[in-house]
């Protein structure tokens, strides 16, 4: 069942996923009975410190990474502040003070780049096509010798859309310039391996492919150069120092084995059931329109926009959905996504678009159930005022 509670199907998995029953099978012995801390020198410290040790194993695993080159955080917002003023304060020193990223990365990334900007970095903000990809040629004329680093997310969080990131990679790498890429919605989903795609920074969290929240990752290879934002003990190669929760890292761990395990299968799956629930609201939602590259997607993402219904009304109007209307971390801000905007849609167009997540525990029955409630509340706002009160 991929509800959360009795009788609500559950379609935000962008937001966050479901904890898979197996991760939290993995994570209960280092919760109830298995004490340690990690870096303590004795047989629970030990033991506790393997475990940990095994847990970034398999994350690394699943992009292809060095393990010794991977540090956990609490999360992708800590990992994408580590990696873009990491890198860019410590590239200033080299004469390096340009950020290049695109109009359409997770808030956490933008908020990062203004933050340098207010520091006295220049930034350069690519727009995106109407797909929402970013066109390789922009980026190519925008590096330049005092570029520090390229942050592209490898999917979107709102809109799905797949970036060229091999493109990106290999441009990047022609002018020596470090590339970071949030795939903290990508990550077991698609495939991805860092060297193959010329990768140099890779964000990654937990909650987005049903392990827990709170514990999240970033890849750096140790060809780039990076400064703390804490400082500590030095644990996590002194770069996010800190005691590492077991428990949460295990269970880090365990979801992404599982999900490297089932990925081409489970993608499959999804992909169908996004089309599945796609061709049902086509066929009966007038004028429905989809928003980003149908090509170049994740497959469990599908957002669209319904014109002349407000889609915050729609929401309300079916609580047994679990629906987004925009991204979660913008939960509670009224003005319009400021990813769709910069596909060129207006605010009336971005007012009016959902964001479904289908996930692991998503089911025909989830999707045929979301696709007839929303049909039908479609049709009861589109009624004219007096005949809906009727």
């Amino acid at each position: 069942m991929s509800a959360d509670a009795p009788g609500i199907v559950y379609l935000d998995n962008h937001a966050t996923t479901a904890l898979d029953p197996r991760v939290a099978e993995r994570m209960l012995p280092w919760l109830l009975d298995r004490a340690g801390n990690p870096h303590a020198r004795h047989a629970a410290g030990w033991r506790a410190a393997e475990a940990v040790e095994a847990a970034r194993a398999e994350v690394a695993g699943l992009i292809g990474a060095n393990p010794a080159e991977l540090v956990f955080t609490s999360g992708a917002t800590e990992a994408n502040n580590l990696a873009v003023k990491g890198v860019a304060r410590a590239a200033r020193s080299r004469g390096r003070d340009r950020i290049v990223t695109a109009a359409t990365e997770h808030p956490s990334v933008l908020a990062c780049c203004r933050r340098l900007h207010a520091e006295g970095f220049r930034l350069d903000v690519l727009p995106v096509r109407s797909d929402g990809r970013l066109d390789p040629e922009l980026l190519r004329r925008a590096l330049a010798p005092e570029t520090a680093l390229v942050s592209v997310m490898a999917a979107n969080h709102e809109i799905g859309t797949l970036q060229p990131l091999q493109e990106i990679g290999r441009l990047a790498v022609t002018h020596g310039v470090p590339v970071h890429t949030d795939a903290a919605q990508a990550a077991g989903k698609v495939p991805l391996d860092v060297s193959a795609l010329g990768l140099h920074l890779v964000t990654l969290t937990a909650h987005k492919m049903h392990g827990p929240a709170g514990i999240g990752a970033l890849w750096v290879s140790r060809s780039v150069e990076i400064e703390p934002l804490c400082d500590g003990g030095g644990q996590e190669r002194g770069l996010r120092p800190g005691t590492v929760p077991v428990a949460l890292a295990v269970g880090f761990g365990a979801a992404a084995a599982l999900a490297r395990e089932s990925l081409e299968r489970e993608a499959l799956r999804v992909a169908g059931l996004r089309d599945r629930l796609f061709e049902a609201l086509s066929s009966s939602v007038d004028g429905l329109l989809v928003n980003g590259s149908m090509d170049h997607r994740l497959p469990g993402n599908l957002s669209v926009r319904i014109p002349g219904v407000d889609a915050s009304e729609l929401v309300e109007a079916v609580p047994e959905l679990a629906i987004a209307t925009g991204a979660a971390c913008a939960t509670g801000r009224h003005e319009p996504s400021h990813v769709l905007l910069a596909l060129g849609l207006d605010a009336r167009g971005a007012g009016s678009s959902l964001r479904f997540g289908l996930g692991r525990f998503t089911t025909e029955a989830d999707v045929d159930r979301a696709a007839s409630l929303l049909s039908g509340a479609v049709a009861r706002l589109r009624r004219p005022p007096r005949a809906r009160a009727g």
